[in-house]
């Protein structure tokens, strides 16, 4: 048996050991789980032709059929590839979490910040009952929150530098990402509709890179990974919704990655998913006003 048999021998092994609702196993499956269901509820929305969703439609179904040069089986089939891909991959590098040491480090961890707080709260006359809380305060909601946000910075960083290099370099754009725009109309389904290779360098790469640097937790990092699919989902669904915070609370939204996907905008907006920093900085924005003024959106209720 060579070395690459016994590899992937070793990774089926592995693969069928873990335990599945095991926090690190979850960060892998529950964002599937969550792009499927979440697309399954547009596809249905889509199909019913509701009166109510429709006003918030931004292109119509004629022009999804017309203008879109693939065809949905072969979207969900890629998919569907891309993911079990990741999954296979994500199972030959998984490093079981021991919950002992977990639990050992845990406790450490706020014992020492208990400490650091009662220093302070010693001072000025406050109880001991009050640092246990700042100290659980700060580990259960400072610490993830600020690693949840740097990790949104830093894999918004990481997409726009390869998703730009995906346009600017010409062999690249035609083998690897003109897969994606084919979809000229974007549906929520064809949100992670890309080549093997773009679902790898920007999508898994991207989220493994902002959860290592950030050091979360496995259980951080499946909130993270679901919350950043449902986005991209939420970013190609085809509807403006005023309502859907995914879209009021971020300038990156459903219309702002439309405008990229059509021809006036292919080499504009390049950010996603969550900020347009690297857009306004870069001079690579297009606003929807500007869209607007080239007849790509109709206005929404």
């Amino acid at each position: 048996m060579n070395a690459t048999s016994q590899f992937l021998t070793s990774g089926l092994q592995s693969f069928t050991c873990k335990d599945p609702w095991s926090d690190e196993v979850l960060a892998l499956w529950v964002p599937i789980v969550a792009y499927w269901s979440y697309s399954t509820f547009f596809h249905f929305v889509m199909k019913a032709n509701l009166q109510f969703f429709e006003q918030y439609r931004i292109h119509t179904i004629g022009d999804m059929e017309k203008r879109n040069k693939v065809s949905l089986s072969r979207v969900l089939s890629m998919v569907a590839l891309q993911q079990v891909i990741q999954v296979i991959l994500g199972f030959l590098v998984l490093h079981p979490v021991d919950p002992v040491r977990y639990v050992i480090e845990e406790e450490n961890t706020l014992r020492w910040l208990s400490g650091l707080f009662l220093s302070v709260t010693n001072r000025l006359g406050m109880s001991f009952h009050l640092a246990n809380i700042l100290a659980k305060f700060v580990y259960w909601i400072m610490i993830p929150a600020i690693q949840f946000v740097s990790a949104m910075v830093i894999m918004d960083a990481h997409q726009y530098f390869f998703h730009r290099l995906f346009h600017i370099n010409k062999f690249l754009y035609k083998h690897v990402h003109s897969h994606h725009h084919r979809l000229y109309v974007p549906y929520a389904f064809g949100a992670l509709y890309n080549h093997p290779v773009e679902g790898f360098l920007l999508d898994s790469l991207g989220a493994a890179i902002a959860i290592e640097l950030t050091r979360m937790s496995p259980k951080m990092s499946m909130v993270f990974f679901t919350f950043s699919t449902l986005k991209t989902v939420d970013d190609h669904c085809g509807y403006a919704l005023p309502w859907d915070p995914l879209q009021f609370l971020f300038g990156n939204n459903v219309q702002y990655h439309d405008i990229h996907h059509q021809s006036y905008g292919i080499k504009r907006n390049f950010s996603q998913p969550f900020f347009t920093i690297w857009d306004k900085l870069l001079g690579t924005e297009m606003s929807i006003k500007e869209a607007e003024k080239r007849g790509g959106f109709k206005k929404t209720n």
